[in-house]
């Protein structure tokens, strides 16, 4: 019977949202599974994939549907990296940076290209296989980095920048790929990609009067900053739209999701969309992993373990090697490069796309394109143990280094990152106590505060006291996270609700059990609550009222010369 209630359910058309649903069973247990084992939950991801997928299980066996979605999960993941980023971080990559991810597309295709016609392969394939291993998984490394908040870490920005160059090669490649299929010329791909840049150009300017006018204006109205859903649909939209967008003018959707964020980042929403955006994010983002973990056929691999072990190793070496000399020639410190290439040595999700069209169009082999999806699996698996030894491995160069010479400029460069990271003074809430708390601070700490409101009204205000504001709801983790109150000195809450209070107090000192935190109490009954919930300071308004009540009648009193008061006698 429960057979019959399946097979009915499937036959109108639920099959697919089936397929998502075992799809992410299996990403949940093996995620699991991998947490458990203190590993990353992507390789449990991968591993679901795989394993359900139709090379194994078959309980999925076709996900036309679900890998569509699947990229909405990269482009809504890079639309919320992208709202970290703003054209002034991007300018601050340097031009050293895109430099560096020219040569390394450069170096790794000449590289894989050349191995591979050593290895026997035709040269069409060669070349196409060059141009696969050449790119790195922007959706796996963000997502790490900003898991381990390595963003802005010394080796986070170059790695940032060089998958930024990445995903702006990915057309070109496509067209490349396309025309060592026979269906396009030289002359054809010249104006295809001429056509791109004129489009990709106007549509630019689009969103840039879009998101930089139209839509701030439009989070500002009183009824969306009442109802949290309405902001998120619009996020959601943006995001959405402009992959849509991107894909239909012939540019990476994830692309054009990152740049959409970016351009949204300048405004103070940002903190707030990217909060909103978080759960949708994850959901899709796993998807994306598990969808991946698909493509590899456990049975091949299997068979040819000892060569996808070692072209997988041979990859991994060699990305991180030519990584490194090309950063260390353009004069970055020795462990800051070698971190990088750990960063980017792994096969990127854009590789499926070279090797499927190659595959369809007869350029590569079935095996070929096994080997490269195999490899692509194998890299990406090891993807998190790197990325994550990362900032360790680039401290013990950094220390052999020391021990060898003392470089000045590397102290000096020391010096003003431990300036950067020394902090900020958060401020949540900016009502009248918020701003005259502000208007007391700012004479000495004026370039390190920061203000967190649920206001976009307040905006305006904040900017006229020259401090920095940002929207977002304080007692939302990942919107306390972007603030910076993992950075911050001190943490001042002036909210007049004692359970939002206890809620931001809870969250900052588990997130910076360092950090000093003082927070208003409105009445006496919520003061104890307020400092048992870790508050260093509170203060009681209604004793302040008392004392300052007090002094006011006392200095009304003796401008009056008044200076004592018999008792009257009844």
């Amino acid at each position: 019977m429960i057979k019959r209630k399946l097979e009915s359910i499937l036959a109108h058309g639920w099959n697919e949202i089936f397929n998502l649903l075992i799809l992410l069973f299996a990403a949940l247990f093996f995620g699991t599974i991998a947490e458990r084992f203190k590993q990353s939950a992507i390789v449990g991801y991968l591993v679901a994939g795989m394993i359900v997928g139709p090379n194994a299980l078959r309980w999925v066996a076709t996900l036309s549907e679900a890998q569509m979605i699947t990229e909405l999960g990269v482009a809504l993941l890079l639309f919320s990296i992208g709202l970290e980023f703003s054209f002034r971080k991007v300018a601050r990559l340097g031009i050293k940076t895109g430099v560096v991810g020219v040569l390394q597309i450069g170096a790794t295709w000449a590289a894989a290209t050349a191995v591979s016609l050593t290895a026997g392969i035709e040269s069409r394939s060669a070349i196409v296989i060059g141009a696969a291993i050449s790119l790195s998984s922007t959706a796996s490394v963000f997502r790490l980095l900003a898991d381990k908040t390595m963003m802005e870490s010394a080796h986070g920005r170059p790695t940032v920048g060089v998958l930024l160059i990445q995903d702006a090669a990915v057309v070109p490649l496509v067209l490349l790929v396309t025309a060592l299929s026979g269906s396009a010329t030289f002359s054809t791909i010249i104006y295809d990609l001429a056509k791109v840049a004129v489009i990709s150009a106007a549509a630019f300017a689009v969103l840039f009067v879009l998101l930089n006018h139209i839509v701030p204006r439009a989070l500002a109205m009183k009824v969306w900053t009442k109802n949290r859903e309405l902001p998120m649909l619009l996020s959601v939209v943006v995001a959405i739209g402009a992959s849509i967008g991107a894909h239909e003018i012939g540019v990476s959707p994830a692309f054009g999701a990152f740049l959409a964020g970016m351009l949204l980042a300048e405004s103070p929403f940002s903190t707030q969309i990217r909060a909103d955006i978080g759960s949708l994010r994850a959901v899709m983002v796993t998807l994306f992993f598990a969808a991946v973990g698909m493509f590899a056929d456990p049975v091949w691999i299997a068979e040819n373990i000892v060569l996808v072990l070692a072209i997988s190793v041979l990859i991994l070496v060699a990305k991180t090697a030519i990584v490194s000399i090309i950063m260390i020639a353009m004069r970055f410190r020795p462990g800051v490069s070698v971190a990088a290439g750990l960063c980017l040595s792994q096969v990127g999700e854009f590789s499926f796309a070279l090797a499927s069209i190659a595959l369809a169009s007869a350029v590569l082999s079935q095996n070929e394109f096994k080997l490269i999806v195999s490899a692509t699996i194998m890299t990406l698996l090891a993807t998190p143990y790197l990325v994550n030894s990362s900032s360790l491995i680039e401290a013990k160069i950094s220390s052999l280094s020391a021990r060898k010479s003392s470089n000045l400029e590397r102290k000096r460069e020391r010096a003003a990152e431990s300036s950067q990271k020394q902090g900020c003074i958060l401020i949540i809430g900016f009502g009248p106590a918020g701003k005259k708390l502000v208007e007391r601070l700012k004479e000495c700490y004026s370039g390190a505060i920061r203000v967190l409101d649920v206001n976009p009204q307040n905006a305006q205000a904040a900017r006229s006291y020259g401090v920095e504001f940002q929207i977002g709801d304080a007692s939302n983790t990942e919107v306390l996270e972007h603030a910076g109150v993992r950075s911050a000195v001190a943490v001042a809450i002036t909210l007049p609700d004692p359970e939002a209070s206890i809620r931001i107090i809870h969250l900052s000192r588990s997130l910076n059990p360092g950090a000093i935190i003082a927070a208003r109490a409105r009445y006496d009954i919520f003061a104890r609550d307020i400092e048992n919930a870790g508050a260093a300071a509170v203060v009681n308004e209604e004793e302040q009222v008392g004392v300052h009540l007090a002094e006011e009648v006392q200095s009304l009193l003796k401008t009056k010369g008044v200076c004592a008061i018999q008792p009257h006698q009844y």
